[in-house]
């Protein structure tokens, strides 16, 4: 994931890309470097191999944990909307499928909706947080009366 031409592969990967010559032909990237590219992705387990049934080759599909890169993806062709383009110059908006809108722009979220800047965000040890957040869950439960089942 670390370098530009795996990031634009898992692009055109989301875009429905499958074949390698598709890829080579989006990216117009040297063959030997959108291979070993492409086998990076597949070690990572971001793309797997499958047979290819309209040709006697293989295509390339996103697993289930390329898949849930999405969301950053989302959220850098939103930032690149809003600092990358002038006026008219963005030739596409990222909609929704089913009722064609726009998405809402990406944002960090507090547990209660809130969203959340920069300095709103620290880091605490992995066993903090889930003790804070069981804490919560708890004061809940007492102010409510509700029980955990």
């Amino acid at each position: 994931m670390g370098d530009w031409w795996s990031l634009l592969i898992i692009r055109d990967a989301f875009r429905g890309h499958k074949r390698f010559g598709e890829f080579h032909k989006s990216l117009g990237l040297a063959k030997n470097i959108l291979s070993a590219r492409l086998k990076k992705l597949v070690d990572a387990q971001i793309l797997s191999v499958e047979a290819d049934a309209e040709s006697a080759s293989h295509r390339y599909v996103l697993t289930p944990k390329g898949e849930s890169l999405h969301p950053i993806l989302v959220a850098l062709w939103q930032w690149g909307e809003e600092h990358c383009f002038e006026g008219d110059e963005l030739k596409f908006v990222m909609a929704d499928a089913v009722q064609g809108k726009a998405l809402l722009k990406m944002q960090p979220t507090s547990q209660d909706g809130r969203v959340l800047r920069p300095r709103d965000v620290r880091l605490l040890p992995r066993n903090a947080a889930a003790i804070s957040h069981a804490s919560r869950e708890s004061i809940g439960r007492r102010k409510t009366g509700a029980t955990r089942s």
